[in-house]
């Protein structure tokens, strides 16, 4: 039976920067399915290749967390800088969620022109840019050294902004903008679905902030797709792919691994997925019970993916924002990614294109087979007809390929039932789930612990792992 220093189960944005950061120790990276990146993979299908997921790569830049861990891994990936963040598209209007922030501020204005939009959009971008300018930021528990540590974080966050700290972006609307029409509003909570699956009414304004302000950072393209980005960056990693750990059983100086294949003893275990899942992998009661004490967090994506033969150009992210709800979802805006019309892989026949708006897990899982299919190819047909009234230059003929994807869809292959997790907002700040647990050796990254979502956001999380790890 191998022993190794350290397992790592699970290659998504998280499981594979903790590794590269480890690459110098007796360390394996286990991944279920074939193709590496979890929810940023890139998969084979009809003979073209499609983004399992939404593809804004953001935080390659000088001075930003990504960065530093890509820099200490003696990595460069393989991107292509990106013109816009995205272009947002409400009832027709369109508002460019640029770099700059004059032109941003311009392209806003033209659509939602308020006095105060310079102030508001510039405090929050200040904000952000003071974040990231921190670099002792630590959250974790289970530990009198964790705890100190995450109170100097404390101090150092209420150091910078004060009693901003403690204002909610409800009340910073309220107070900047006023009364705000209901567009006004759906455009900022659009937003906020991408990085925070919350709303505007119940989250602190630091989180707001950053949520609000990714556009105002470095956007690119992964050129080949996502997927080649995991595999670039693993390329000196031991990988085990298509080899599903089923079972974890603590024993006295290490964890036992059963995998479909094999078993292992690890010194130290890294679980990349959901905290809420963890339970059923142990066989051990008392850490079963620590994990089933998280709460499922009931929401996942409805994803659709298209072949489109066109020779118009594309912008690489677009997001539309609908006056009602799309059926089946809990989400009134979708967001299209377009492969990069050079990209040779993924461009290869026309453009590969993903769709993707947010739904409740358990909604598709409670569905009869017929029910299924039928409200799957319902959603699919209404987001298409939207698509094509909201971007002209995509003509219906165009559309070679179309096909979706479900909570069921993404349990089957990655092995992940829901994306995303709790929303961090006032009432449960202190709840968020850390990296460290009761249980020595034993830890987890992720967007469902500190500090969230998105590459920034799962990058701090594994930057204060790591220095658990060491």
């Amino acid at each position: 039976m191998k022993k190794i220093d350290l397992s790592v189960i699970g290659s998504g944005i998280g499981g594979s920067l903790i590794s590269i950061l480890n690459k110098d120790k007796d360390l394996i990276l286990f991944e279920k399915d074939k193709n590496l990146g979890g929810t940023a993979s890139t998969f084979k299908r009809f003979g073209n290749y499609f983004n399992s997921g939404a593809t804004t790569f953001v935080g390659y830049e000088e001075n930003h967390i990504l960065k530093d861990i890509f820099d200490i891994a003696n990595f460069t990936p393989d991107l292509i800088e990106s013109s816009y963040a995205y272009r947002t598209i409400i009832d027709g209007k369109i508002i460019d969620r640029k770099r700059d922030f004059e032109e941003f501020l311009e392209s806003l204005n033209t659509v939602f022109y308020h006095k105060n939009n310079r102030y508001f959009w510039q405090t929050l971008k200040d904000i952000d840019e003071r974040f990231w300018r921190l670099k002792d930021i630590y959250f974790a528990k289970y530990s009198l050294n964790s705890y100190l540590k995450t109170l100097k974080t404390v101090e150092i966050l209420f150091k910078e902004y004060k009693f901003l700290m403690f204002k909610s972006a409800k009340s910073f609307i309220k107070e900047v903008l006023g009364d705000i029409s209901k567009e006004y509003e759906d455009f900022i909570d659009a937003q906020l679905q991408i990085t925070l699956q919350s709303s505007s009414k119940d989250i602190p304004l630091l989180s707001f902030a950053i949520a609000l302000s990714y556009p105002f950072h470095k956007i690119f393209y992964a050129n080949g797709g996502m997927g080649k980005l995991f595999d670039d960056m693993l390329k000196d990693i031991d990988v085990k792919n298509s080899e599903e750990i089923k079972y974890i059983k603590k024993e006295r100086d290490f964890y036992r691994l059963i995998s479909n294949k094999n078993e292992y003893l690890s010194s130290k275990v890294v679980l990349n997925a959901p905290v809420f899942e963890c339970s059923e992998l142990f066989l051990d009661e008392d850490i079963k019970n620590y994990y089933k004490k998280f709460e499922f967090y009931d929401q996942s994506a409805f994803v659709i993916y298209l072949k489109i033969d066109s020779q118009k150009e594309f912008l690489n992210h677009y997001q539309i924002i609908l006056k009602d709800t799309i059926p089946n979802s809990v989400s009134k805006s979708f967001f299209v990614s377009f492969s990069h019309k050079d990209d040779e892989k993924l461009s290869k026949n026309g453009y590969s294109v993903t769709i993707s708006c947010h739904t409740k897990a358990l909604f598709w899982s409670n569905l009869s087979k017929d029910e299924y299919e039928t409200k799957k190819e319902l959603t699919k047909n209404f987001i298409i007809d939207e698509l094509l009234k909201n971007i002209s230059d995509i003509k219906k003929e165009d559309i070679k390929i179309a096909f979706s994807a479900t909570s069921k869809t993404f349990k089957r292959y990655i092995n992940r039932f829901n994306c995303g997790s709790t929303p961090l907002n006032l009432k449960n700040i202190f709840k968020i789930p850390s990296s460290t647990t009761p249980f020595k050796n034993l830890y987890n990254i992720g967007d469902s612990v500190f500090a969230g979502q998105g590459w920034p956001g799962v990058a701090l999380g594994v930057k204060v792992l790591n220095q658990n790890l060491i």
